[in-house]
């Protein structure tokens, strides 16, 4: 015997259908091969064996299987159970699933996209569980790599060139001002915009000092900025009870259209675009494409 690298499939289906039929003829049409064939297949086991396997019924035609072919049934069986476990296509059933999916994102996009994407996981995968996780930036690539991490949403400018990515939505920026402002609703000009007090969010440099700032001083223009708060979540609540003004994105502002009335910004600001990656090891896993399936929807986008 030469070992277990001589076996094939070929052989452990023969050897599974002559413990079935006991028979050489019906062994081999129920393999769908010629009688010749299964005899030269069982050739190749009793060499593999070293051993005869089946012997010649002494009541009929057929076969019967020897003490050691009987030993192996339990063990084919299992054998080619597994081969064909290994080798089924990969399911995932969100009906069923108690996993729990972590997408990385800020705080902005979680805001967007948030309440809508649970409430769209809940009704498809009821025993599922979401977490968010703040992305950090010298660990997000080896947590994507290895599996703590399923899915960033963010800017392309944090994205690893070696991700897979399609952009989840554009959005463009406008300025809140509470229900009942004491300035009225009309349209801001520039003038009036930077004059009012201005609230800002600002995680990094120069805490009183943004994008829209920065668009200002292009102009020779300067608002005025009274509160920072690193916090996108903080910032609407406080507009809300305050006179302060404050430029967010559009989408997430909108979450607070109860208390915040919105205007187009005096000046021109670019649009942001959102996108959703993932690692490309993860790009046929059937969970991995069911929860971008669930992101596109809660964010009203085709998958």
């Amino acid at each position: 015997m030469n070992g277990f690298p001589d076996i094939d499939t070929d052989l452990l289906l023969a050897l599974d259908a002559l413990l079935a039929e006991q028979n050489i003829t019906h062994a081999a049409s129920r393999l769908g091969i010629s009688q010749p064939a299964m005899s030269a297949r069982l050739t190749r086991l009793r060499s593999l064996f070293g051993e005869r396997l089946f012997v010649p019924s002494p009541h009929g035609r057929g076969v019967l299987p020897t003490p050691r072919a009987e030993a192996l049934r339990p063990l084919v069986s299992q054998v080619l159970q597994a081969m064909t476990a290994m080798l089924a296509p990969e399911t995932f059933d969100p009906t069923s699933s108690n996993r729990t999916f972590v997408i990385a994102l800020h705080e902005n996009p979680a805001l967007m996209l948030g309440a809508d994407l649970l409430n769209q996981m809940t009704r498809a995968a009821p025993h599922a569980r979401l977490r968010f996780a703040l992305p950090e930036k010298d660990r997000l690539a080896g947590e994507l790599e290895n599996g703590d991490i399923d899915i960033y949403i963010g800017l392309s400018a944090s994205a690893h060139e070696s991700w897979i990515g399609r952009r989840l939505f554009e959005d463009t920026f406008a300025t809140a001002q509470r229900k009942q402002h004491p300035r009225g609703r009309e349209a801001f000009d520039v003038d009036a915009f930077c004059a009012l007090p201005h609230l800002i969010v600002s995680s990094e440099g120069d805490a009183f000092t943004g994008f829209v700032d920065r668009a200002l001083a292009g102009s020779g223009r300067r608002r005025s900025v009274v509160m920072s708060t690193q916090s996108y979540a903080m910032a609407p609540p406080i507009v809300a009870e305050t006179d302060l003004l404050c430029t967010l994105p559009r989408r997430m502002l909108q979450r607070f259209g109860e208390t915040l009335d919105f205007f187009e910004p005096p000046l021109p600001l670019p649009t942001i675009s959102v996108s959703v990656y993932w690692h490309p090891r993860n790009n046929d896993d059937p969970a991995s494409q069911w929860l971008r399936s669930q992101i596109f929807l809660a964010a009203g986008v085709a998958d």
